[in-house]
């Protein structure tokens, strides 16, 4: 069985995905509800800040944090809205 490559992975991932302008995610949680969900590491977090209100998973946990059948199982992922992931 080949690998797949990081490109065909990415490109398989963008067909499931929606890709919104920051304007855009900013007008889906003033209007929708949406909660932002910080994927990026915690170093990261540190030194570029955070948006006010974004919720923080980090990339490595957010499968975890999504299962219901996880120890680390986060109840906000059973809401349902919609999660802007960036």
């Amino acid at each position: 069985m080949a690998v797949k490559s990081v490109d065909a992975m990415v490109a398989e991932a963008r067909l499931q995905i929606d890709n919104h302008t920051p304007a855009e995610a900013k007008r889906r949680v003033d209007e929708e509800g949406a909660l932002l969900v910080d994927i990026r590491d915690i170093r990261e977090l540190e030194r570029d800040g955070v948006i006010p209100g974004a919720m923080h998973c980090p990339r490595g946990m957010l499968e975890f944090w999504v299962s219901p059948g996880s120890p680390y199982f986060k109840p906000v992922f059973a809401e349902d809205i919609e999660f802007v992931l960036y």
